[in-house]
């Protein structure tokens, strides 16, 4: 600092707190990379408010529509699920039933490991992409830390899918895989609607492209490459996972 209390341009500009990347991740996300990119990578609270904002979403089916009906519902989405069921006798009926309700009672309870397990497999991916491919120089943890704010989007899809249970829709209509109006399947007949379709429809999603669009960026900061770089490298992943997606549809649909 100078005799006139003025940072000097060779001191570095002060980090962000979690709270401030948090907000600018809605505001001003480069503000948030960028910091990243400083070194101030500490990622806690954006996991706490995706669980705490999940563990809202869960309680809200839990309640107000059931898990009993998450299954039914899930069951009736796919008639040849269902026509494989009616073969089985009640007491493998039953016994799928209870192993249903339970994998999906724990996919919500366990959102803290899933959501850790997932982005640091992710991670790991972009990491490679970015640097071996585009010639970034990112470190895993820059990565995993863009990943975990650039997510903060996916709360809005959350809160919504909540806001949509409590006004008052029909627990028979609840669509676990598609909860929120938020993509081109919202508005589709997942029954009468081609699988390979629906599966694309519900790929094109707001929340989802925000969410990308956010990584691509933060990675190409953080890796000091191009945005343009960034973009394609989160793009072509997310390309090949709808490419997958599809294909599984067509296949099993």
């Amino acid at each position: 600092m100078n005799d006139m209390g003025v940072p000097s341009a060779a001191e570095p500009a002060p980090g962000l707190n979690q709270w401030q990347r948090v907000a600018d991740i809605f505001t001003a996300p480069s503000k948030t990379f960028e910091d990243i990119k400083r070194g101030n990578r500490s990622w806690w609270l954006p996991l706490i408010i995706v669980v705490v904002v999940s563990y809202i979403l869960f309680a809200a089916v839990y309640t107000k529509i059931g898990m009993q009906q998450v299954i039914d519902n899930q069951i009736h989405l796919n008639p040849k699920a269902e026509a494989r069921l009616a073969q089985l006798t009640p007491e493998q009926r039953e016994t799928n039933n209870k192993i249903s309700v339970y994998f999906t009672e724990g996919a919500f309870i366990a959102t803290p490991v899933l959501v850790l397990a997932g982005l640091a497999l992710m991670s790991l991916g972009l990491w490679g992409t970015i640097n071996f491919v585009f010639g970034g120089k990112a470190t895993y943890g820059s990565i995993f830390a863009v990943w975990m704010y650039a997510g903060l989007p996916g709360i809005v899809k959350s809160l919504l899918g909540t806001i949509v249970i409590y006004s008052g829709m029909a627990p028979e209509s609840f669509n676990i895989k598609n909860f929120a109006p938020t993509n081109l399947a919202a508005f589709l007949d997942p029954i009468e609607t081609n699988k390979a379709l629906y599966a694309l429809a519900s790929s094109l999603d707001v929340v989802t492209i925000w969410t990308l669009v956010l990584l691509g960026m933060g990675t190409a900061i953080v890796a000091g490459v191009k945005r343009g770089s960034g973009y394609i490298a989160v793009f072509g992943w997310w390309a090949i996972f709808v490419l997958i997606g599809v294909g599984v549809a067509a296949i099993t649909g």
